[in-house]
């Protein structure tokens, strides 16, 4: 058994090693592989909270209470990975890994300056801030939002530490490991849920999130620091890498900014529809989220560092075969699988959350609700190859702009639809978003790809003239 399992894990090994697409396919099924288990351990994890909290006040107060720390983890160290991960195995193939860490050790400064400082000022500001995205909330549920933002705002510096290394572990190709880790949130929660739900309320939710990511950003490190890596901020100085990354981080944090502040003005105007509704709305993104989850994961923890090394060795033609293969192979799976689920979408909502406080009216809605977000899958995800491109090729304002363009969108989407339509109206809003977006991503991408080789077929000519 020991040998043949050594034997395929040897023919997997040459088999990935033979071409780009197949270290990314790779990467991609290892990746989707344990975030299944992962987002399945999550399913488990909300029909034990739908069975105790249904689509009441409480489940709405601690979606509103996180959304500014998620928002914010995405605003610095996801931007940060955007940035640090093509300039980090830039240095690492062209000057040691050495160097390389002397990039990371920098770049954690400033990512821990700038999560423990934008901490401090979203606890200060929570009594100004809460109001304005809670606008639909009562007194008493607001301060209870409040109580409850207060708990999860630790999970800003803890999440940030461990998206940021876990990127620099996906370089080292430990996908696997980095995949599944997040299963200890979604684990510490449901047990939580099912031992302290009556005596905490809402509080078991919160402190569920915030012992999740004390359990993953120790799992994180303890495996980054066993492939000799240390993970001590230590400023190295203003080297030409340091100021690539920050210079990139810029239009990163922005587009960033731009692309949560989606999520925010969202909620903000489900917050001020019927009582529920933020519960209904949450209940269904699920299904879309699981999917998301799944393959946007996939394709984004397993593009970068592939197209970070494609851009280091400037194979523009191999690049652009990648991208076009891809492109395809996700658009011939996604659409019919989105075709599937929308035709489920309500006997499946039945399936995993019509029992306890959770009724047939919230069946029949939330639903609903999910044939409109389903919409989102094949171009939300497609959208993900593109970001890595431009992030790879170091062209993060070109998602700035983008980016200011969908909230623009999202803005008039949602306000038209939600008139006509209600919660659902939120719904088809953003599958329609993430429509305009992917469009422009691929628009950009694709002219990025077309000048860079243009530029090499002219150079080739030159050097070919010279010599005539």
């Amino acid at each position: 058994m020991n040998i043949a399992l050594q034997r395929g894990l040897n023919w997997w090994n040459v088999w990935q090693g033979q071409s780009a697409n197949r270290r990314i396919f790779a990467a991609m099924l290892t990746v989707g592989g344990f975030t299944v288990l992962v987002k399945l351990t999550a399913v488990v994890k909300d029909v034990i909270v739908a069975y105790q909290f249904g689509a009441d006040d409480v489940l709405d107060t601690f979606l509103i209470a996180m959304v500014l720390p998620q928002f914010a983890i995405t605003l610095i160290a996801g931007s940060f990975n955007a940035a640090l991960i093509p300039a980090y195995i830039q240095v690492r193939e062209q000057e040691g890994q050495n160097a390389a860490q002397c990039v990371l050790s920098s770049i954690m400064v400033v990512s821990v300056g700038l999560l423990v400082a934008l901490s401090v000022v979203l606890a200060i500001s929570a009594p100004y801030i809460l109001p304005l995205v809670a606008s639909g909330f009562s007194a008493e549920k607001l301060a209870l939002t409040q109580s409850l933002y207060y708990v999860v705002l630790s999970t800003l510096v803890l999440n940030g530490l461990a998206t940021t290394w876990g990127g620099i572990l996906n370089v080292e190709n430990r996908f696997a490991f980095v995949a599944v880790v997040p299963m200890a949130t979604s684990i510490i929660t449901a047990l939580l849920v099912v031992v302290m739900a009556q005596e905490w309320g809402g509080y078991t939710l919160a402190v569920g999130v915030v012992g999740g990511a004390l359990v993953e950003t120790g799992l994180i490190g303890w495996r980054l620091t066993r492939q000799g890596i240390s993970l001590i901020p230590r400023w190295c100085g203003m080297f030409p890498a340091v100021k690539s990354v920050l210079a990139q981080y810029a239009p990163s944090v922005a587009a960033a900014f731009l692309m949560g502040s989606i999520t925010v003005v969202s909620q903000s105007m489900a917050a001020t529809l019927p009582p529920g509704t933020v519960a209904v709305l949450s209940y269904g993104n699920k299904l879309t989220n699981l999917i998301l989850g799944i393959g946007a994961t996939a394709v984004s923890m397993a593009v970068l560092p592939h197209f970070s090394r494609m851009v280091t060795a400037t194979d523009w033609q191999e690049l652009r075969h990648t991208l076009s293969t891809y492109t395809r192979l996700l658009l011939i799976i996604l659409i019919p699988l989105t075709t599937v689920l929308i035709y489920f979408s309500e006997p499946l909502m039945a399936m995993f959350f019509q029992r306890g406080a959770f009724t047939e009216a919230d069946t029949h809605l939330a639903g609903q609700v999910q044939v409109f977000c389903l919409l989102q899958i094949p171009v939300y995800i497609v959208g993900r190859l593109f970001v890595g491109l431009i992030s790879a090729l170091k062209t993060n304002q070109l998602m700035m702009w983008g980016n200011i363009i969908n909230l623009c969108v999202c803005i008039v989407l949602n306000y038209a639809l939600m008139q006509w339509l209600g919660v659902l109206g939120l719904a088809l809003a953003a599958s329609l978003l993430y429509a305009v977006s992917c469009c422009f991503l691929s628009f950009v991408s694709l002219r990025l790809i077309n000048r860079l080789i243009s530029s090499i077929g002219m150079s080739a000519g030159v050097i070919l003239g010279g010599k005539a």
